[in-house]
């Protein structure tokens, strides 16, 4: 079904069209041969736990199915371009259906893994500017396609005005110099034989205030990218304002058209084209662009005929948003059996935003970067019966949630990559989309960092803790009394329901209670819950409790911390245990800002007496003890702060304790640095913990 729809909106006023409407999607630029596709209203909505590979691929091969069908009729196809189909973005999470690889850092802010949905009729404004309604019909839904026609002739008649919108607030988080840290980090891995490139990402973190969908009008009108889309769903709202093919396509014929290499497109001719030249001629960038084709190809072979995939044009300059990006083209065709989901298995997530070896610069990735990539560096785009497949690579993309708006941002980094480049790298993409936007300029250096170095613990990145394995809660007994038992409970509860969807047997209280009276004295417990199946096993023992003297630290730079829970896998923290030696590991973050030691929170005394702890917001566990202190400071009204904390701010305070449920422990020194130790801080904790509550 396919009715022309006569107006002469321009682009812009048409996509307020989606203001106020249920699920709204538009794709802009090259989709479908060109101009727009706009939808609202979806029939169907796949569930956050469906899996998008399987769910597409079942989705083309049910079309192939009826076109073959209405080939034996004699019946013909629908004469649409797009006319419909699934619709959404499978994001990074995704990767772990495909290539498991280690575990990622703490997410901040997750949206679901994917989002689809399926759309049976759409708008569209082909490559001459005609708008056309089309669907995909069926007896049953035909009355209600063409009440969808009449809505949409009334809405592009009638298109509500615009709103405001506007962010502000912009940081990059880690920061630059965190970010050539990382990008140092990485070269030591790539010359100690790990990997050959790995793309390491931030990301700008700012506040929205009015309408998403006005950001998207003022990105597609200034920069009018190939590959742009909007997406809006309960969860929150993506604006991709995208350069890059991942995917498409269009009966057996598959193309991808990776990009790798950047260099500023200056406003100025001659500037223009002295960057234009530097770019093409570099040696560097062409060798990482070509490293990523060579993945590509091979991404794709394992699901093409054998000789038909090709790679040209290679490593060509082109012009995008306020830069210059070499890019190149890999074509294939691929095999009769193999359908849309067995596709993106091979090729998911795209190679141009992880590295070679794919999954050896996914587990970098998981060890360098700051928090889980969310839409940004999967994909987004159409699965229709009609056109084929079509997604981008999420790059250039805002991702909305609530208030907060975050941008990621990254690049390649290979073994002489230029640490200091690479940080400037990310402004140079960046600010285009910024001021495109109409955002203020944004924070790209944090005044207070001091970047603690990424030392190798091992041949290969040592995990982040796997939740497969559990978690657990360490808890003091005393004289035959478990404390401030509900407090870990409460605690355990949350992680097991979060992690796993369960909850803890009703009856554990009183197991606890049981086991803690049989003991005498001072006892450390240690709980253990674990997902079997679909079932939680718990396991309570108790041992002695072992004193530890006064200790010295030793930092490590563990980017985005290791969250909320209290992790059974220790592998990490058992590595740098080891190489720590006597002292006790320091967890900072990228930027140098501690977090929390191997098996404690930290309480430091700063100028003013002021008692710092760093900031429970999701990159340390929510020590049961550390909330009895500061409950406890606020009843003897001492000034304290949450605020994070630097380095510097640690290594000159008046003393640093490290509190657990289980012992107070004062520290002698920082990374050889000796420290002061006022017994007040001491004895305030004592009395936090030793106080009923």
């Amino acid at each position: 079904m396919r009715v022309r729809i006569d107006t002469e909106l321009s682009l812009g006023v048409a996509l307020r069209v989606l203001q106020d409407t249920e699920r709204p999607f538009a794709l802009v630029g090259e989709w479908a041969g060109g101009g727009a596709v706009l939808g609202c209203q979806p029939l169907l909505t796949a569930a956050d736990h469906q899996d998008p590979f399987e769910l597409l691929g079942a989705a083309e091969r049910a079309a192939a199915a009826s076109t073959a069908a209405a080939a034996a009729a004699g019946r013909s196809e629908p004469a649409v371009s797009v006319g419909g189909g699934w619709v959404g973005y499978i994001g990074y999470p995704s990767r772990s259906a495909v290539h498991r690889g280690h575990p990622s850092p703490p997410r901040r802010q997750p949206l679901p893994a994917a989002s689809l949905a399926y759309y049976d009729n759409v708008v569209r404004l082909d490559n001459e500017g005609q708008w056309w309604f089309e669907a995909l019909p069926s007896p049953a839904r035909t009355a209600e396609l063409e009440q969808r026609l009449i809505w949409w002739r009334e809405r592009l008649a009638n298109p509500p005005s615009a709103r405001s919108a506007g962010t502000s607030g912009w940081q990059l988080q880690p920061s630059a110099d965190a970010h050539a840290e990382l990008v140092m980090a990485c070269r030591e891995r790539i010359h100690a034989g790990d990997l050959f490139q790995a793309n390491v990402c931030g990301q700008l973190v700012g506040q929205l205030e009015g309408e998403p969908l006005e950001l998207f009008i003022r990105g597609v009108e200034t920069l009018q990218p190939d590959w742009a889309a909007y997406l809006q769903a309960p969860w929150g709202t993506v604006v991709s304002l995208s350069p890059e093919l991942f995917l498409k396509r269009h009966g057996r014929e598959v193309r991808s058209a990776p990009i790798k290499g950047t260099r500023p497109r200056p406003a100025d001719t001659a500037a223009a084209a002295a960057q234009r030249d530097a770019l093409a001629q570099s040696t560097k960038d062409r060798a990482e662009n070509v490293m990523i084709v060579d993945l590509i190809r091979n991404d794709l072979g394992r699901v093409c005929d054998p000789g038909t995939i090709v790679a040209e044009p290679l490593a060509q300059v082109q012009p995008h948003a306020g830069v210059w990006h070499l890019v190149s083209e890999v074509r294939g065709r691929l095999r009769d059996d193999v359908d849309d989901g067995q596709l993106l298995r091979a090729t998911f997530p795209p190679g141009s935003v992880t590295g070679a070896p794919k999954i050896a610069a996914i587990d970098v990735i998981a060890e360098l970067e700051s928090t889980e990539r969310e839409v940004y560096t999967g994909a987004i785009g159409i699965a229709s019966p009609v056109s084929g497949l079509e997604l981008n690579v999420a790059i250039r993309t805002f991702e909305i949630s609530g208030a907060g708006v975050r941008l990621g941002v990254g690049g390649g980094v290979v073994a002489d990559s230029d640490p200091e480049g690479e940080a400037t790298e990310l402004a140079t993409k960046a600010l285009p989309l910024l001021d495109a936007i109409g955002a203020p300029q944004a924070v790209f250096v944090n005044a207070h960092s001091h970047p603690v170095p990424m030392r190798r613990l091992g041949p290969f990145p040592v995990p982040r803790p796997d939740a497969r394995q559990g978690v657990f809660e360490a808890l003091l007994v005393e004289d035959g009394r478990a404390v401030r038992l509900q407090a870990h409970l409460d605690r355990l509860a949350a992680s097991v329901h979060e992690l796993y969807g369960v909850e803890l047997p009703e009856a554990l209280a009183d197991r606890v209670d049981a086991t803690a009276a049989a003991t005498e004295g001072r006892v450390r417990m240690r709980i253990d819950a674990v997902c079997v199946g679909d079932s939680l096993e718990v396991a309570v023992v108790a041992r002695a409790l072992v004193a530890r003297p006064p200790v010295g630290l030793r930092s490590w730079s563990v980017p985005g911390g290791l969250g909320r829970h209290k992790w059974t896998d220790r592998r990490l923290i058992d590595a740098m245990e080891a190489a720590s030696g006597e002292e006790l590991p320091l967890l900072v973050d990228a930027d140098g800002y501690a977090l929390e030691a191997s098996r404690a929170s930290v309480f430091a005394l700063v100028a003013g007496g002021v008692l710092r702890t760093p900031p429970d917001d999701g990159r340390i566990l929510p020590g049961v003890a550390r909330a009895r202190v500061l409950e406890y400071a606020r009843e003897i009204e001492m000034e304290i702060s949450t605020a994070p904390l630097s380095y510097d701010e640690l290594a000159s305070a008046e003393a640093v304790v490290l509190t657990s449920a289980l012992r107070q422990t004062p520290v002698t020194a920082l990374d050889g640095r000796e420290l002061r130790q006022l017994p007040k801080l001491l004895a305030i904790l004592e009395a936090a913990l030793n106080c009923p509550g």
